[in-house]
């Protein structure tokens, strides 16, 4: 396997810093944070480069929330200068990893993304008879710090990038607590290794895929599975033989136990495609595609608070209408004409 060096001298070139503080500010640049750095532009790019140069760079405190979409997830914010790091970062090691990820991983690629994975999904669900669909448990929150550290170090050999990489994954913020034990393992094992990415991140969402990259040519190679989707930690195995799957899962749990992982033991069921599997927030079926119904309440919810807000103007229009064509651009990939035309025939925004 061949490994990268001397990746440095990219990673600190200034025009690379430049570009990557203009997409760090994409769609954020009238924020406080993104005024106040652009205002002493050139001297905060100077000052960051030179301490990259110094390896004297570190990340600052991140800001947390709760996001229920619909479950809890603890979603972290680093500042606004760490987020132009890992752009700095990954922009230059991203197309090393990128060249080696198969095609039927979705999430966070460019050219990829959830409507390409809905399509797949859909396409390999109505010429499958079974789906092995999977869910690995609180993700995130389980990758392991030592086993991500050797992952990146079969494909990157220049030191001083290895720096800036394990640095940014060190200053990884306290995730939610999870204790799982695996083969080997004593009673503390589970809570003195460093595991957890915030979710959020551009480089955890990098770094995510690299962790379960081997994993997918795993199904593909070693369990021969042509029809696979993975999209971050939900992933699907489509067959007309029921057997294969059944004995796909025992093997992928084994492989999984050595990145310290486990799939969701409710959330990962073997059935019958054609009692509808859910992907992405829709349910799919041989003949049509139908919106989540807990998806559904949710966006309902999040238009009914579009419309107060926009009532007591704390939001403008441009901001209401974008968040509309998102939603409607969502639900055009399933047969929801209907559905739109109930739930838009009637919505109106005013101003108090």
């Amino acid at each position: 396997m061949k490994r990268y060096g001397n990746l440095y001298c990219q990673v600190i070139d200034f025009e690379n810093i430049l570009s990557a503080c203009r997409q760090a500010q994409k769609g954020k640049r009238f924020r406080e944070n993104v005024l106040d750095f652009n205002y002493h532009l050139e001297t905060e790019l100077i000052r960051l480069q030179k301490q990259l140069i110094d390896k004297t760079y570190q990340p600052g405190a991140y800001r947390t929330f709760h996001l229920i979409n619909p479950k809890s997830r603890l979603i972290s914010a680093a500042p606004y200068r760490d987020r132009v790091v890992h752009h700095v970062l990954c922009n230059i090691i991203v197309p090393i990893f990128e060249r080696t990820f198969i095609g039927d991983s979705y999430a966070n690629r460019i050219g990829f993304g959830t409507h390409r994975a809905l399509k797949k999904f859909a396409h390999f669900a109505r010429n499958s008879r079974y789906v092995l669909q999977c869910d690995i448990k609180k993700y995130f929150p389980s990758i392991d710090h030592n086993i991500l550290k050797e992952l990146i170090h079969r494909k990157i050999k220049c030191s001083d990038t290895l720096w800036l990489i394990e640095t940014i994954i060190d200053n990884s913020n306290e995730q939610e607590g999870v204790i799982d034990y695996f083969l080997g393992d004593d009673l503390l094992t589970s809570v003195t290794r460093r595991k957890g990415l915030p979710i959020g991140n551009l480089t955890s969402q990098f770094f995510a895929n690299i962790y379960l990259n081997g994993f997918d040519h795993f199904v593909k190679e070693k369990l021969k599975i042509s029809k696979y989707v993975r999209y971050v930690d939900d992933f699907a195995l489509f067959s007309d033989d029921k057997e294969l799957l059944a004995d796909a899962r025992l093997e992928i749990e084994a492989y999984l136990a050595e990145l310290r992982l486990k799939i969701h033991p409710i959330k990962s069921q073997l059935f019958e495609t054609k009692i509808g599997a859910t992907f992405l927030g829709f349910r799919v079926f041989s003949d049509r595609m139908r919106v989540k119904n807990s998806n559904l309440h949710h966006a309902r919810r999040r238009l009914k608070r579009l419309q107060i807000d926009y009532a007591q103007g704390k939001i403008e229009l441009n901001q209401v209408t974008q968040s509309i064509k998102s939603w409607v651009a969502h639900l055009e990939h399933g047969d929801t004409w209907q559905l739109r035309k109930q739930i838009f025939t009637y919505l109106h925004f005013r101003r108090r």
